[in-house]
């Protein structure tokens, strides 16, 4: 969790099916966890669908290897209800019905 975002879910790299993804050259740096990579879609890399921290600072370790995905970008559900995206393009908390805001990323959030 991260302040002021929805829930981030982190997916283990043996459930992913790396056949339909492919790594992209971007890179962003988090203060807290480190340097992320990305993943695109293999049939569509214009956009990445997700990210990964290889190399996460110490406190973040659990995540390593780990990839997140954007709901906008990619279907994603928990538990069999559909996600809802959060709004802005940086971000990939996923809000579900239980899960309420605001959250970054909304009109009028950007000082935050």
């Amino acid at each position: 969790m991260e302040t002021a975002s929805p829930p981030t879910f982190y997916i283990p790299a043996a459930d992913i099916d790396f056949d339909l993804l492919v790594s992209v050259s971007d890179t962003t740096y988090c203060e807290w966890k480190g340097t992320a990579t990305y993943w695109a879609l293999a049939r569509s890399a214009v956009e990445p669908v997700g990210w990964c921290y290889e190399r996460p600072r110490p406190r973040f370790e659990v995540i390593k290897g780990y990839l997140a995905f954007y709901p906008g970008r990619v279907d994603c559900s928990l538990d069999g209800e559909p996600v809802i995206t959060q709004a802005g393009r940086f971000y990939g908390g996923w809000i579900t019905p239980e899960v309420v805001g605001p959250f970054k990323g909304e009109p009028g959030t950007g000082h935050w």
